[in-house]
């Protein structure tokens, strides 16, 4: 399965599934020079309050907020104010966060930190609905594909890394989950959108996916700014006309 990246002036929008090689955004945005905008999990609070009562989780996302800032460490995620960078990334957010972000009330809450969060400024930000519903309207869209296999592995090593220990059986079944439940839901579903560029990772490194991608943005900077050239003319004989318009009328 797959996972977008997208920019939005420069918004580029990642997404696919997870293991594609979206662990390279954060480095990907500094070499384009935007801030990484991962989907952040309120989910992960949500949990908390049992998926089945709606209502109790309504009210829980009312007064729930995520911010993200960037240090030295490189991004932080905060959930009212706690330092959650970790957690949301551990097996214990993945085996339930498909099922709980299907809820279409997380999912409206999460489009909307997600626009908050990126607004005012240039942004690489990767999701599995980043493209399709959150940033519609990004300048340039990737959609990330891999192998199975290739994904659980990456996976795996990511978890070995934060110290957790996992079977690459259990970490594929629970990709595979995750893959089923995102693009089966009714809100938001894991989709590519026909304006998204397709790159298949399962070969690559994440060095050489961050350079693919890079070598996307430059392109497309390049084309705006082409577009943005051409339409000066036009622009300009606009504004003459409408002068001499005025001008007659006097």
């Amino acid at each position: 399965m797959y996972r977008a990246v997208t920019m939005k002036v420069l918004t580029a929008g990642v997404e696919g599934s997870r293991g594609q090689g979206v662990e390279w955004t954060e480095a990907d945005g500094r070499r384009i020079g935007k801030p990484d905008a991962q989907s952040q999990k309120p989910e992960a609070k949500a949990a908390g309050a049992g998926a089945a009562d709606l209502r109790a989780l309504a009210e829980l996302l009312r007064h729930t907020s995520v911010s993200v800032r960037w240090d030295r460490r490189g991004m932080r995620t905060f959930l009212d104010g706690k330092d959650v960078s970790k957690e949301i990334r551990s097996p214990e957010v993945s085996g339930f966060v498909s099922e709980v972000s299907a809820i279409p009330a997380v999912r409206r809450k999460m489009v909307a930190e997600q626009r908050r969060v990126a607004a005012g400024q240039s942004v690489v930000c990767e999701g599995r609905d980043i493209g399709s519903v959150v940033f519609p309207d990004a300048d340039l869209k990737v959609f990330l594909g891999c192998d199975t296999e290739e994904r659980a592995r990456r996976r795996q090593l990511e978890l070995g890394e934060q110290g957790v220990r996992a079977t690459h059986r259990a970490v594929r079944a629970n990709l595979v989950k995750r893959d089923r439940i995102d693009s089966g839901r009714a809100t938001s579903p894991l989709r590519r959108m026909p304006d998204a560029v397709l790159v298949d990772t399962s070969y690559l490194t994440i060095e050489e996916q961050v350079e693919v991608v890079c070598d996307l943005a430059r392109r497309k900077t390049g084309l705006l700014k082409s577009e943005a050239r051409s339409q000066e003319p036009k622009a300009k004989a606009m504004r003459l006309g409408t002068r001499t318009a005025e001008h007659g009328r006097c």
